[in-house]
């Protein structure tokens, strides 16, 4: 009997759940797993890589050393961690700036070969119990291997039959249509670094690249903050790149920081940024590293979505973790 039987079986003298009520946290679950898919190049329909109903947390390890499988190892950032942080009285922009300068001082990250792989390993978050009993999930980590040079993915999902992980590699043909950002993680990187170290010039440089199209309407603000935050989504940045993506972010309208740390979809501890179009949705920032970690959507003071990096890797092929 494997474990949706069992669940099935335990809640079949439960009351049914109302779908009109349930719907919306639906979308929102579904949307999110979407966006998460969309940078990765769309050229095909995304499978997602699950593989396992709660995830098994582990330290996440977003370092030189890992992405390279060399013997480099970042050193420790500066200015201090703000692990135990009391972050009422800082505000947004002078958050970015502290952590531009503490990534712009570590080792440059040495860039993969263009057939090598990027493995990362992610915790979703759903919004609440009842509608993950709709949705056919719970929080969930997701495996997904992408070339660096965007010729291919492969999502990973753990088989109900035998337990084994299975592995779907999907092949990007030159020209296949697209939505969105495009772009490889080969292009990202090197576009990350050509941008200047300073906020206006990293914008201004930003803005000429024009990668994605804008949505009819949006603004000039809006329209920075999508592509500041399909960089921000990078699998690898350059650190000089990163401190000229966070100064670029510093000069966005209306920035909004949480006064605390917040817990992740793993536990950890968290700085949660809003870069003010999207005020529901927080970029989550390594306390100590100050390397972006994931994303949390909030509505009502609630968690209603999100994801978290669990780790990151540099791979020879596909199915490989370290």
């Amino acid at each position: 009997m494997d474990e949706l039987t069992e669940v099935r079986q335990l809640r079949s003298g439960a009351q049914t759940p109302d779908r009109a009520r349930l719907a919306p946290g639906r979308t929102l679950l579904l949307d999110a797993v979407r966006a998460g898919e969309r940078r990765r190049r769309v050229w095909a329909r995304p499978q997602l890589a699950i593989v396992g109903v709660v995830a098994t947390v582990t330290a996440v390890a977003v370092t030189a050393s890992l992405l390279a499988g060399g013997d480099h190892t970042r050193e420790q950032v500066s200015p201090a961690a703000l692990t135990n942080a009391d972050l009422s009285g800082m505000s947004a922009a002078e958050l970015l700036e502290r952590a531009a300068k503490a990534v712009e001082g570590q080792p440059t990250v040495p860039e993969p070969r263009a057939k090598q792989w990027i493995y990362t390993k992610s915790t979703l978050e759903a919004p609440d119990e009842e509608e993950v009993q709709v949705v056919g999930t719970a929080p969930f980590a997701q495996e997904i291997w992408t070339r660096y040079d965007g010729g291919a993915t492969a999502h990973g999902w753990r088989s109900t039959k035998d337990g084994d992980i299975k592995l779907r590699i999907t092949e990007t043909k030159p020209g296949s249509p697209a939505e969105g950002d495009d772009r490889s993680p080969q292009e990202l990187y090197r576009f990350l670094t050509t941008l200047p170290s300073d906020g206006e010039g990293a914008l201004e440089a930003i803005r000429e690249e024009d990668a994605i199209p804008a949505e009819e309407g949006s603004t000039q603000a809006e329209q920075d903050a999508v592509e500041i935050s399909a960089l921000l989504d990078a699998d690898i940045k350059p650190s000089k790149g990163l401190a000229g993506l966070y100064r670029a972010l510093a000069t966005l309208p209306d920035l909004s920081l949480v006064d605390h740390l917040v817990k992740d979809a793993t536990g950890r501890r968290v700085i949660a940024l809003s870069e003010g179009t999207a005020a529901d949705r927080y970029w989550l920032i390594d306390p100590e590293t100050y390397d972006v970690l994931g994303t949390q959507h909030i509505r009502g003071g609630k968690v209603i979505g999100g994801n978290s990096l669990i780790s990151r890797a540099v791979v020879d092929k596909a199915g490989e973790r370290d």
